[in-house]
């Protein structure tokens, strides 16, 4: 019995940069045979075929009736034949294998051949719907089947949705529990950078953002595994989910697709709340795959073209804007190679250049617009060896990335904040063009190699033990220019409130955007002080009223602006930032990573324990070390009890230790010392004064401070699950998640000066409650740079959740899956590796006053639930139903694109004086509940042999309930809608048409 004990290899590839795992693409079973009486059955041989994948094992039980068999592609179609010496031969058949997984099947061969009866086979979940007994890791797991036949929108993005717990995101990149769901940066919700996406082997995750960084057809989808809780040490991170996709391969008979897809806004119900975007789309794709050399070399390969045409209009008016284009390309190519028995060799492609003319936001205005060009080119190569009880894998991959926009207006943008007055419209507010032409790639080359070894004791149970190493070296490469002859991007005072004080600007009662805080006061002094002679004795002139030679904080405040000269569209100048270089630069991340684990089965018992340690490296764009992240250890740990031991039911626990790495967004921030250097200004009087240089090495933008640390999330769980009759399988889970560590900028000026006085606003002075010694950054004395980038002090985030599920496996004609979840998110940061005004505002920081809450973007209640019914004539009719409570939001005012709490005037807390956030304006808003339903029609035409013709018809929104999905954050709105007013709707009922051909 030599080809029994082959196991599945995890391969572990990035988390943010780096480290999820993703196998050898291979999943397995554990089968035991029983006879009369349930008797085990030795020396019965088991058989395992599938036309969906390319080998097919042979084994053969030992004394306890039992066998494993590893290395199965991942398919739904796998036939199981048994032939036991006495009985008569069984067949079972739709038995589904997935991917690092290795689930129990029992078949009973109740008759022999001397005493002939009626074969009955229980296999515990032979479908995706069972009880993995050996595993705590909680997640989902959607094949082609399943999702081509519910209404999504064909990607491996929105196929996400389906997941519990999984909140709505319009971008493809939805949190997942304690996952952040919000940015204070124009208040984003439905954008989570926790994730971590892989296709076909590659960590696509942009380095840069945490976001998805690819895409693929979604037919070539052969499974997509989404890990929820409960991940493995062979997995990196986990504060979001884990996608990874498989796609198909060839095989040893031709089989390929035609389609074609369309939809226009004739198939579109009337819009009930704006004019409604005139559209047009269509998505055609081919796919092809067979052998090259029969039972050795076969290939897949796949073409698709998407292409969208919208007629953007006017969010106020309803009138015509512009139309925006998107054209996207999807290629795909596959080559796998049997070398031996053993031996395979997998080799890929794909690439997804997509061109967008524009943005179809209603609220950006023409002058604003960009025009987008992203997309790149995927390599990977991976070997596997099988040996015995052995398996090794070794791999490579390429990821290029590239997301560039360009302004449609190249004229200087111009910011105007308006006071006491609310109703200044968005075209009054955003004058000029975006500012900005920016070409930015994110690259990521990795190389790893892993080992799964399985051991089975003589009395001691089994262990299944993985581990493995990898490198991984992220790129960042940005060239960014400004706009316009001046080079310079503008935040101006409304002209019809030239004369307001900088006291009065730094106050309340604005409306859009304002770039400067009472915490740039203290810069302006110093950048005068430091001025020329010519320059300083002009601002001495101009701010010292009372003639003592020194300007004071009191006196900065009392300045007026009042002047409109040189200002592009004639508002009154206040401040603006200047191109004084620009040039192209890139920076890198490097990592390693290590992970060991053992998953030990005992009877009924089962305990896994592993550990994962990275190091990370930060280079500047010089190519000297920026920082460094020493190795970090994450264990985790948990324990499955099957309480029946028929392997139809499980409790279990997880604990376990995720870090969060760097991304190369913060090597960016502190790496810059060859690229762009711009210098803020403020107008004071009839000049302009730099009072803050940003990039170049002169005095960098940020450094990593010496004792910052790796952010991370502990987590809980605990949880049950069991099958309910042949196809049912209920399950229920509570989450309980602390993420602390997490990394933030700070200004050493605000929290760290010796000399700070209380009397001074928004300055923590020795020994307040806020101030933060130069020790505490691993510092004797300030460094030179503008900020330090640091870990957050007082920074968390907590979440507890449960989560319920029952599911019913295809069978009878229908499938089907229904979950609840509830969720309580809270802490006092939304920082993310995002460079917020935490540590850059004294009342913003989480250990000020009323800075705890619930979590922005959070949703109390969500349900979700899907089915399909397959009619004997070809027809299959299904639904998919999802209802939340409404997202969470704050009560904020808008300072320099950001969304920040709404604050009460200046007053003193610990002897500290700010304008703190008032007491319940975290989190203390929800938005409206709502729900969605689509359906889909599916109708199969059979045709000679594997020849079939399928018709689609999704019907989108199907009761047309066009709910508001969330609310306006801005107190003072934003020109459109009013605080509090729904701004964002459930899309019309639309219907979505398509055919396909396939052999």
């Amino acid at each position: 019995m030599t080809t029994l004990r082959r196991s599945a290899i995890s391969v572990a590839i990035g988390m943010c940069f780096m480290g999820a795992a993703l196998a050898a693409e291979t999943g397995g079973l554990r089968i035991a045979i029983t006879g009369n009486g349930g008797k085990p059955v030795a020396g019965a041989t088991v058989r395992i075929s599938s036309p969906s994948s390319l080998v097919t094992k042979t084994a053969v039980t030992e004394a306890d009736g039992t066998v494993r068999v590893a290395g199965l592609d991942p398919a739904t179609d796998y036939k199981i034949e048994v032939v036991a010496p006495g009985y008569t031969s069984y067949t079972a058949t739709d038995v589904a294998v997935v991917s690092n997984q290795n689930p129990s099947l029992t078949y009973s061969i109740g008759g022999d051949v001397a005493t002939p009866g009626a074969q009955q086979v229980v296999v515990t979940g032979s479908r995706l719907v069972r009880v993995d007994t050996t595993s705590a890791t909680v997640g989902t797991v959607l094949n082609l089947g399943v999702v081509e036949s519910l209404p999504t929108a064909r990607s491996y993005q929105s196929y996400l949705q389906l997941v519990p717990g999984v909140k709505p995101s319009s971008g493809g990149n939805p949190s997942s529990k304690s996952g952040v769901n919000y940015s204070d940066i124009g208040g984003a919700t439905g954008t989570s950078s926790d994730n971590v996406y892989i296709l076909d082997g590659i960590d696509v995750t942009d380095s840069n953002t945490g976001t998805f960084g690819s895409n693929i057809n979604s037919e070539i989808i052969q499974e997509q595994q989404i890990l929820t809780g409960g991940i493995p040490a062979e997995f990196a991170g986990g504060s979001g989910l884990v996608s990874k996709v498989i796609t198909k391969s060839g095989s040893n008979e031709y089989h390929g697709s035609v389609n074609y897809y369309f939809q226009n806004d004739s198939l579109v119900a009337k819009n009930k709340h704006n004019t409604a975007s005139g559209f047009s789309t269509y998505d055609t794709a081919v796919t092809l795959g067979g052998p090259i050399i029969k039972d050795k070399l076969w290939f897949f390969g796949s073409f698709q073209k998407k292409a969208r045409e919208t007629d953007v209009v006017n969010a106020g008016t309803g009138a015509f804007m512009r139309t925006v284009n998107r054209d996207e390309k999807l290629g795909f190519g596959k080559i796998t190679w049997q070398m031996t028995e053993n031996d395979r060799l997998v080799a890929s492609f794909f690439n997804d250049p997509t061109e967008i003319s524009g943005t179809t936001t209603a609220t950006t205005l023409n002058n604003r617009d960009t025009r987008r060009k992203q997309g790149g080119d995927n390599y990977s190569i991976q070997y596997s060896r099988d040996m015995e009880n052995l398996r090794l894998t070794a791999y490579a991959f390429r990821h290029n990335g590239e997301v560039s926009d360009f302004a449609a207006d190249q004229s200087p943008r111009n910011n105007v904040a308006f006071r006491n007055n609310p109703g200044a419209t968005l075209e009054q507010r955003n004058l000029g063009g975006f500012g900005t032409d920016t070409i930015s790639e994110r690259n990521r080359d990795e190389v790893g190699i892993n080992a799964e070894y399985f051991w089975e004791t003589a009395n001691a149970g089994t262990h299944t033990i993985k581990s493995g190493f990898l490198v991984s070296k992220n790129e960042y490469f940005e060239d960014a220019r400004y706009t316009g002859t001046e080079k310079a991007l503008y935040t101006s005072i409304a002209a019809a409130n030239s004369g307001v004080s900088f006291a009065e600007f730094v106050g309340s009662g604005w409306t859009g955007s304002r770039a400067m805080a009472a915490a740039d006061i203290p810069r302006v002094i110093t950048a005068i002080n430091g001025a020329s002679a010519a320059d300083k004795a002009y601002f001495l002139n101009l701010i010292d009223t009372n003639r003592d030679g020194v300007i004071s904080d009191p006196e900065v405040r009392a300045v007026r602006f009042n002047t409109t000269a040189g200002n592009p569209g004639g508002q009154v100048n206040q401040y603006r930032i200047v191109e004084a270089q620009a040039a192209p630069y890139t920076v890198e991340a490097t990592g390693k990573a290590f992970f060991l684990q053992d998953t030990w089965t005992k009877d009924r018992l089962t305990i896994g324990a592993g550990v994962r340690a990275e190091e990370w490296v930060h280079k500047d764009s010089k190519g000297n070390q920026a920082a460094k992240f020493d190795w970090k250890l994450a264990p985790r740990l948990n324990v499955v009890y099957d309480p029946t031991g028929e392997g139809r039911s499980k409790v279990w626990a997880f604990l376990g230790r995720y870090y969060d790495p760097i991304r190369t967004n913060m090597s960016d921030f502190a790496g810059n010392l060859t690229g762009p250097v711009q210098d803020e200004q403020v107008r004071l009087g009839d000049r302009w004064l730099t009072f803050r240089t940003r990039g170049g090495e002169k005095t960098p933008d940020a450094v990593f401070a010496p004792s910052t640390k790796t952010p991370f999330t502990d987590e809980f769980m605990i949880g049950y699950a069991t099958n309910l009759g042949r196809d049912w399988t209920a399950s229920i889970a509570y989450t309980k998640r602390r993420t602390r560590d997490i990394l933030e900028d700070y200004d050493l000026s605000l929290y760290s000066d010796p000399a700070n006085t209380p009397d001074v606003e928004g300055h923590a002075a020795p020994g307040t409650f806020l101030y933060l010694p130069y020790s505490y950054f691993g510092y004797s004395s300030k460094p030179n740079s503008n900020y330090v980038l640091g870990t957050l002090a007082g920074g968390k985030r907590d979440y507890q959740g449960v989560e319920v599920n029952l599911t019913k496996a295809k069978r009878d004609n229908w499938m089907g899956s229904v979950s609840y979840t509830w969720n309580q998110a809270k802490g006092n940061t939304n920082s993310d590796s995002n460079a917020d005004f935490q540590g850059d505002w004294l009342a913003l920081d989480p250990r000020a006053p009323n800075a705890y809450g619930p979590q922005p973007g959070d949703i109390k209640h969500q349900f979700k639930g899907y089915g399909t019914y397959y009619f004997n004539n070809g027809i299959e009719l299904s639904g998919v139903f999802n209802w939340n409570s409404g997202l969470r939001y704050t009560r904020a005012q808008l300072i320099s694109g950001r969304y920040l709490p709404e604050m009460d005037d200046a007053y003193v807390v610990g002897n500290t004086l700010d304008t703190w956030i008032k007491p319940g304006s975290i989190g203390a808003e929800v938005g409206p509940s709502y729900y969605t339903f689509d359906m889909r029609l599916k109708y199969t035409y059979k045709l000679a042999g594997s020849q079939k013709v399928e018709f689609f018809l999704d019907v989108f929104n199907v009761l047309d309930k066009q709910s508001g999905t969330s609310a306006m954050a801005l107190t003072a709105g934003n020109g459109v809608y009013k605080f509090g007013e729904s701004n964002a709707f459930v899309e019309p009922r639309r219907l979505y048409v398509g055919a396909r051909y396939s052999f």
